[in-house]
Parts: C-alpha cells; sequence; structure tokens
C-alpha cells in the first residue's frame, strides 16, 4: 500500500490494516451509487471497489462491489435487503375508492 492510499484511507474515516466485507456487487456502477447512498444515509461508510475495468471508461465492463467494516456488514446486509421488499402503504389510494 503506498502512502497515498493510507492518507486516503485516514481521510475517509477508515484505518489502514481494518477488515472490510463485501455487502453488495452489482454490473451497474449507478446502482451500486444508490445502495452506497443508502448506506450513508443509515450512518455506514462503504468503499467502491471497480472490477476488471474502470467504469468511467468502460463502462458495463466488469462490475462494481460495496464493502463495509466487517463489523457493520451484518446491518448493511439487513438494510439492503429492507430496501429491496416492496413498501405496504395502508393508506394508499385502491381504485375501487376514487
Amino acid at each position: 500500500m503506498t502512502d497515498s492510499d493510507e492518507m486516503n484511507q485516514k481521510e475517509e474515516g477508515q484505518e489502514p490494516n481494518e477488515q472490510l466485507v463485501k455487502v453488495f456487487d452489482t454490473e451497474q456502477e449507478s446502482e451500486a451509487m444508490v445502495v452506497r447512498g443508502l448506506l450513508e444515509a443509515n450512518g455506514i461508510e462503504s468503499v467502491t471497489e471497480n472490477l476488471d475495468a474502470p467504469q468511467d471508461v468502460l463502462p458495463g465492463v466488469g462490475g462494481v462491489i460495496l464493502l463495509v467494516r466487517a463489523e457493520q456488514a451484518e446491518e448493511a446486509l439487513r438494510i439492503i435487503e429492507d430496501s429491496r421488499r416492496p413498501v405496504e402503504d395502508d393508506d394508499a389510494v385502491s381504485e375501487e375508492q376514487v
């Protein structure tokens, strides 16, 4: 690891030797950014890692993974799973009421 990598990690609030765990992967960088925002909104910092090819140069080639601290991985997975469930809205207006 270079000094600049260590500085970037410290700036992002991560220790250089901290264990990170993959909690999400996708082929779409935009989907990864949405999930990253969801995690950050819930107080979980994450790191985005591009696989195989830089997405800004070759979009759609390779993939993107999100990594979080090992102690936050379970909570991150729960948040991601909860976000995929359909929202049941009891106050929704049905077609019969209209």
